[in-house]
């Protein structure tokens, strides 16, 4: 999941080496997503109205289904 987030972040982003991605497990039924990113790009990747992010999450909804893990993704800046 945290691959393909970065991929995805990388090729929305106009500074695509400075997108840094982190991911912490809270327990085993809770990993928290961080997006580290360039400040001119944190509107691209939360996009208008949210559409980009709500992407996002929808997509791990799908992995929730599948192995019973809820995401939490959270863009912030370097």
């Amino acid at each position: 999941m945290v691959d393909f987030i970065l991929t995805y972040a990388k090729m929305i982003a106009r500074e695509p080496d400075e997108i840094k991605i982190s991911s912490e497990q809270i327990d085993k039924n809770f990993i928290e997503i961080t997006i580290r990113a360039n400040e001119n790009d944190i509107g691209k990747i939360i996009g208008k109205s949210g559409n980009m992010i709500k992407s996002l999450k929808t997509i791990t909804n799908g992995c929730k289904a599948k192995n019973n893990i809820s995401y939490k993704i959270q863009v912030i800046a370097n």
